[in-house]
């Protein structure tokens, strides 16, 4: 690990606070201080930089400086004791777990005949806690009104749940608003990695969108004024434009800025486009008011953040997901079970990982420890034990 982890504990900082401090994930801190792992979306020397800002003088000695640390002496009453406090310390450096898939035995034991936490196949299935139904607002009111917005959230967190909603919500409303999803696939922020998204890919998508059967001009300046004018002719017929950019956090820096020029376009004092941005923290670093590049892109653009699940409403997610099943939670997991959950996906630097997805694939592999045992519900022991 880093001399850096030591020195946030000696001045009682947390790795959570050094994070938002630095505009980076929580997971990407943890990586940073236990395995020397940098993060690839940012300068080495700049993130040094933030860090060092952060912490304050004076620094005692390189904190960047990879030190070995020996296990610590266990000076507890029992072997058992000791053997709980090793398990707790590696909690903190790994609290996620693969894809976990109900087995038989747990199907019949708990009586789920299917996942309790599948993709949702229905808006009703969503569970919206105040923090999402923010966010699920601020997405609809921009696709309706017009802005330029950018939802951030962990891998897991719920980001592409909000997008098919937004757009299930479109078509049950209709509401005249035109939903433009540029395909993403393989798209990195540099040709060295994958292929980037540049804004002629853009307009290609929104020309295809608002005037499929039209052929693009060759020259740019053509296809661009080509793509004025039928949005013109859509916004005339009493169409909105949307356009919603999944794993933005992988576009370039230059089709950031081109993004600013395609919300220009329009008629009037009406934009003729709305832009929805959706990506993981990264996006925050290159969405940074440090960015002098973006500058004029970070003036207009509200960030909005998907939170963890609160610890408080562990309970009311879980019965949501498992009344859409048809079962009680209260059946599958008690109150120790539960607490023990929370324990496990929230750090001892207050890291929260209570996403959707990690919260169900604890829960999963519980149940399915549960069943192979023979235990009739999830309890504390069960947990601890995943």
């Amino acid at each position: 690990m880093l001399a850096l982890k030591q020195e946030l504990k000696s001045r009682r900082l947390t790795q959570a606070a050094l994070a938002r401090a630095i505009n980076v994930s929580s997971a990407a801190v943890a990586q940073l201080v236990n395995h020397n792992q940098w993060p690839k979306s940012i300068q080495r020397p700049e993130l040094e930089q933030r860090i060092l800002s952060f912490i304050g003088e004076p620094v005692s000695g390189d904190v960047f400086e990879v030190v070995k640390v020996e296990p610590p002496h266990c000076h507890a009453a029992t072997p058992d004791d000791c053997a709980n406090d090793n398990h707790q310390s590696e909690e903190d450096d790994n609290m996620l777990l693969r894809k976990q898939v109900l087995t038989p035995a747990a199907k019949k034991a708990f009586g789920l005949f299917r996942d309790p936490f599948a993709d949702l196949q229905c808006s009703d299935d969503m569970w919206v806690s105040p923090d999402i139904r923010y966010v699920r607002e601020a997405m609809f009111q921009t696709a309706k009104h017009g802005g330029f917005l950018a939802v951030v959230g962990e891998s897991g967190a719920g980001k592409s749940t909000l997008r098919r909603d937004l757009e299930n919500r479109i078509e049950a409303e209709h509401q005249p608003i035109t939903m433009i999803q540029p395909y993403v696939l393989a798209a990195e922020d540099n040709d060295r990695k994958g292929k980037t998204l540049k804004s002629t890919h853009i307009a290609e998508a929104i020309l295809s969108a608002v005037a499929p059967l039209e052929r693009p001009r060759s020259s740019p300046q053509a296809r661009f004024q080509q793509l004025h004018q039928a949005l013109k002719e859509s916004h005339s017929a009493g169409y909105k434009h949307c356009l919603v950019i999944e794993e933005a956090h992988s576009l370039p820096i230059p089709t950031l800025k081109h993004l600013k020029r395609i919300m220009e376009l329009e008629v009037g004092f009406t934009k003729l486009v709305s832009v929805i941005l959706i990506g993981q923290p990264e996006l925050t670093v290159k969405l940074s008011e440090r960015n002098l590049e973006v500058r004029e892109v970070v003036q207009r653009c509200e960030v909005v953040h998907l939170q963890p699940i609160e610890p408080g409403l562990l309970l009311e997610f879980l019965g949501h997901r498992f009344s859409r099943c048809g079962n009680d939670v209260g059946k599958v997991i008690d109150d120790s079970g539960l607490q023990a959950l929370s324990e496990r996906l929230v750090n001892r630097d207050g890291d929260s990982q209570l996403y959707p997805l990690a919260i169900g694939n604890f829960v999963i592999a519980a149940a399915n420890l549960a069943a192979q045992i023979g235990v009739p519900m999830i309890t504390r022991e069960i947990v601890t034990e995943v």
